[in-house]
């Protein structure tokens, strides 16, 4: 049983297996509460490795599949079989797995960004779920208690009208050519797996779809400069990217793998008539808030978010018991369980949807054409 009290969903995955990093996150994540057991998967596209991985994980040896159709097929058609499945796969195996569960009745929650293509985004935004299947897209900071704070703040006017917006999200272990059996590196600076974008889609989306998560701002349009340092590489490792947004204000966006020292550094600074708030992912259960002409508040995750509220915020410990990356990822997790369950109404707005992937595509095709465009304002959409 779930912390809860309620019976575990049956979860699926496809990708994820022996040495992948994301779909290890995910497995912590959806199981960090008690509300999934992961049951199937189709866990890699070579045979071997989709069946030693599967065997590693104790999945029954007739639910470790090796094509994602026929576990969709074979899932669906089980009394026992799953009702959500995980897709981890790089960006250009992200359109056909989640259309086919969907169409199979099967809840989807899926890596970000949500595909390679506008083009495929779009339709998988057409696609008619069976029986009402859901989905999630995994944009896993905005679980944050702090990041759900400084919404909640937005949202109250305790800003006033927003003036000014900055994203960073920088790394640096790009900053050189990595070894040839780096999987992780190889598919992600690959046109052909990752799409048009590179930096701009692997942490690129994250830093955008944080701003939007948070202000509620809708872009107008954005000037965007890629660049690709590392020689012969095909993709941007640099990215700056100047946002207006409806009603006047103005963003700026900067994502970087190669910037030498850096290593997470996720950050926003949100600055409105009456006051701004700053908030790092590296030390992610405090918050500065200000009101103009007023001494610097720091808000902790504890003293910050009452009773009443943890809930949604995803709150699990005490105050001065940090909660960071990997509980972040489970409050998406157990909320979208909560949704599945059809108990969890006050979650609805709060999970990052399948209409933000698209988005999230929309500002990657904008940008990447304003940068081919010498930084021309480029609309979205």
């Amino acid at each position: 049983m779930a912390e809860n009290g309620k019976r575990p969903i049956r979860l699926g995955m496809v990708g994820g297996g022996t040495g992948a990093f994301i779909g290890y996150v995910h497995r912590i994540a959806s199981r960090l509460d008690g509300d999934y057991q992961l049951v199937a998967g189709a866990l890699s596209s070579r045979a071997e490795i989709a069946r030693e991985s599967g065997k590693n994980l104790g999945l029954a040896e007739d639910r470790i599949y090796t094509d994602f159709a026929e576990m969709a097929r074979a899932e669906a058609a089980r009394e026992d079989g799953i009702e959500a499945v995980a897709i981890v796969t790089p960006n250009h195996m992200h359109f056909a797995p989640a259309k086919a569960f969907l169409e199979a009745g099967i809840h989807v929650i899926c890596d970000k960004p949500l595909t390679s293509s506008i083009e495929d985004a779009r339709a998988l935004q057409k696609v008619q779920p069976k029986n009402g299947a859901k989905f999630l897209l995994t944009h896993n900071y905005t679980g944050y208690p702090l990041i759900r704070q400084a919404r909640a703040l937005v949202e109250s006017g305790a800003l006033g009208k927003l003036r000014v917006v900055q994203v960073e999200y920088p790394q640096d272990w790009l900053a050189v050519a990595p070894e040839e059996d780096n999987k992780q590196a190889a598919w992600r600076t690959d046109p052909s797996k990752s799409g048009a974008g590179g930096a701009i889609g692997d942490i690129g989306t994250h830093a955008y779809n944080l701003a939007r998560y948070v202000t509620g701002l809708k872009t107008s349009a954005v000037s965007a400069d890629l660049d690709a340092f590392v020689p012969g590489r095909q993709l941007d490792d640099n990215v700056h990217i100047m946002l207006r947004f409806e009603g006047g204000a103005k963003g700026m966006l900067w994502a970087s793998q190669v910037a030498v020292g850096c290593e997470n550094g996720l950050q926003l600074r949100v600055y409105g008539e009456k006051a701004g708030i700053e908030w790092r992912q590296d030390n992610p259960n405090s918050m500065w808030f200000t009101e103009f002409g007023k001494p610097k508040q720091l808000l902790t995750r504890g003293g910050a978010i009452d009773g009443s509220a943890a809930g949604a915020m995803g709150v699990r410990i005490p105050a001065g018991h940090p909660e960071g990356y990997l509980e972040a990822f489970a409050t998406l997790y157990s909320q979208f369980a909560a949704i599945i369950r059809g108990e969890g109404a006050e979650f609805e707005g709060l999970l990052p949807t399948l209409d933000d992937g698209v988005e999230g595509m929309e500002f990657i095709m904008a940008a990447v054409k304003s940068s081919k465009d010498d930084s021309r304002w480029t609309p979205l959409g």
